[in-house]
């Protein structure tokens, strides 16, 4: 879970969250999800070349935030292959739900730009937080 606090920057003409943010802030806790496993991206790419890209969104904008709302994005594992995870996310204002979204994010070889498994033990590692 990640909590995001809601600034004047994050929010549209009409006062509530620009509907794109809810994506940027989908983002930062897949990356910081990962992170609280132990797992840097820029060290995978450097290190097998490979990086994870997102490949498909489905979003549903259900109650809308505004500013100074304290938020919880929750990320959750939904399915796990070999080259690709879908990523279960929702943001709540203190329990109630605002926003889910389903991210398919795919594995790449950074020099072919075509899919590719990702790395053997970041693949067991979200085997074992998957379970």
């Amino acid at each position: 879970m990640l909590p995001v606090r809601v600034y004047y920057e994050d929010t549209d003409a009409a006062g509530v969250v620009y509907y794109a943010n809810y994506l940027r802030f989908c983002e930062r806790a897949r990356t910081e999800w990962l992170r609280a496993l132990g797992f840097e991206q820029q060290a995978m790419m450097s290190s097998t070349g490979t990086a994870f890209v997102v490949r498909s969104v489905h979003a549903d904008y259900l109650v809308p935030a505004r500013l100074d709302d304290a938020l919880e994005v929750v990320t959750r594992i939904g399915t796990l292959r070999r080259a690709s995870l879908l990523f279960n996310q929702e943001i709540r204002r203190q329990g109630q739900l605002l926003f889910t979204a389903q991210v398919l994010v795919a594995c790449i070889d950074t020099h072919r730009q075509k899919p590719a498994p990702m790395p053997a033990n970041l693949h067991a590692l979200f085997e074992r937080s998957f379970a």
